[in-house]
């Protein structure tokens, strides 16, 4: 209807037109709403984003920890398996070496109690040099009439077996990279419930950018941020790799 056609004392609001007042706002304040809620989630994904990197990064360093960790628990494990082995091989020499000193005595001290001067010679040049030293410590003390003598050279402080000595520092050290190679896999066990532990943060924020409502993703993005300030709590607690 044009201005010529409408009839007189009418205006648009009597025809169910809008008035100025009435109609929706036009220019800038009519797309504030959309700009702030765009903003909002504009922020929310480079926040998830921050978060992804961050938590990814520390992830590959908690299984990088983790993996090192569980080689040194192996070596330290292999390493007291061969410790192990030599100590053997030094209590085998050594109990030879004792079997070896208690024949030849047996035969001097038959010879002795037979009083056959030339027996025990012989049986003496069949004595080994650290068995030798005990043997005259041991006749130093009379063991004929001393009756508080110990009963063989074997007995004596003299005597020494540095085969059996070398085994027991063996070992030692195998007990020592034993206890380090169970300690470095229980860090390990530890790197990996903290990977565990990022690996469900990963899942939270990748879960939660799939959303379209601000609030969840919040919420989502939030828990997430909780469980990764955890994380790092306990792998500051942890020790470094080696």
């Amino acid at each position: 209807m044009t201005e010529q056609d409408r009839p007189a004392g009418t205006d648009v609001a009597d025809e169910g037109g809008e008035t100025p007042e009435e109609a929706p706002p036009k220019g800038p304040d009519a797309s504030r709403p959309e700009r702030q809620g765009r903003r909002r989630r504009e922020v929310i994904a480079i926040l998830e984003a921050v978060l992804l990197s961050v938590v990814t990064i520390v992830t590959a360093w908690t299984g990088y920890s983790a993996a090192k960790w569980d080689t040194d628990s192996r070596l330290n494990l292999a390493h007291a398996s061969t410790l192990r082995i030599q100590a053997n091989r030094e209590l085998t020499v050594a109990a030879e070496n004792r079997n070896f000193d208690a024949s030849t005595f047996n035969a001097w001290f038959i010879a002795f109690t037979l009083s056959d001067p030339a027996t025990m010679a012989i049986a003496e040049r069949r004595f080994r040099p650290e068995f030798r030293v005990a043997f005259d410590a041991w006749r130093a003390t009379d063991p004929d009439h001393n009756a508080s003598a110990p009963p063989g050279p074997t007995y004596m402080p003299e005597y020494r077996q540095p085969e059996k000595d070398k085994a027991d520092r063996l070992d030692k050290r195998a007990d020592a990279a034993t206890n380090a190679g169970y300690r470095s896999a229980a860090i390990a066990d530890d790197y990996i419930r903290i990977t565990v532990v990022l690996a469900a943060v990963l899942f939270l924020v990748g879960i939660g950018s799939t959303f379209e409502g601000n609030r969840i993703r919040v919420a989502l993005t939030s828990v997430g941020a909780v469980m990764l300030v955890a994380a790092l709590i306990l792998i500051a607690g942890q020790p470094l790799p080696h």
